[in-house]
């Protein structure tokens, strides 16, 4: 696919925020099928197994090309960090005029292929977009058993998180989470034990720099 068809959804919606991948990865799942026998698809299977040999491709040209559709809508990416090496192509487009300043990273953790999920790699991922990019705001995701943990820690460090179904199923050990609202009120009540209340859409905008939801096509 073009750059252009694979940001329709930016061209078409100009929505306030999407999705800026900061690199290529090997974006594995295949190892699930160690524990995972029974489907409901047969698709679900051939997905599974077809990531061994899958490369999600971002590369320096196609990044060119996304920041100049992002800038032509109005839309903020929201960086999606797997791994070290990203914060460093991040801060190559800014050098290069191609992303403007204060950027927006999503440290994404826990997909084979890209960095692991522990407080030693969020801080040393946190210090080092500080010493390369300076002014930021960012947000954690954790694929896995390790994703309240690490959301929380993200919020003691001044950051943001999200949390649901797609990067974790459980709402505790052993207890499947009903829905994304969910584990969305539990992290909610986490940061307010913590003395830090969760922003309003308003404020997120506010933070984030966004353009404002009249400026949306959708």
């Amino acid at each position: 696919m073009t750059a252009e068809q694979r940001l329709i959804p930016v061209s078409t919606f100009k929505p306030e925020l999407a999705s800026f991948n900061g690199g290529s990865i090997n974006f594995a799942l295949f190892h699930a099928l160690d524990k995972f026998k029974d489907f409901k698809f047969e698709w679900e299977k051939q997905y599974l197994a077809f990531t061994e040999d899958f490369i999600f491709p971002n590369t320096f040209k196609s990044m060119r090309e996304f920041a100049a559709i992002f800038q032509e809508n109005g839309t903020k990416p929201e960086f999606e960090v797997y791994d070290s090496g990203m914060v460093n192509n991040v801060a190559f487009m800014i050098e290069r005029g191609q992303v403007k300043k204060p950027v927006y990273i999503q440290y994404v953790m826990g997909v084979l292929g890209g960095i692991t999920p522990s407080p030693e790699n969020l801080m040393f991922l946190v210090d080092y977009t500080k010493r390369l990019i300076g002014d930021f705001e960012f947000s954690v995701c954790v694929a896995g058993r390790a994703q309240f943990n690490i959301c929380t820690q993200s919020l003691l460090l001044g950051g943001n998180c999200r949390v649901g179904l797609e990067d974790n199923l459980y709402l505790d050990k052993g207890k499947m989470a009903k829905s994304n609202a969910e584990q969305v009120a539990k992290i909610a009540r986490i940061a307010q034990e913590l003395g830090i209340d969760p922003a309003t859409p308003d404020e997120a905008r506010k933070i984030l720099g966004l353009k404002g939801i009249d400026k949306i096509n959708f």
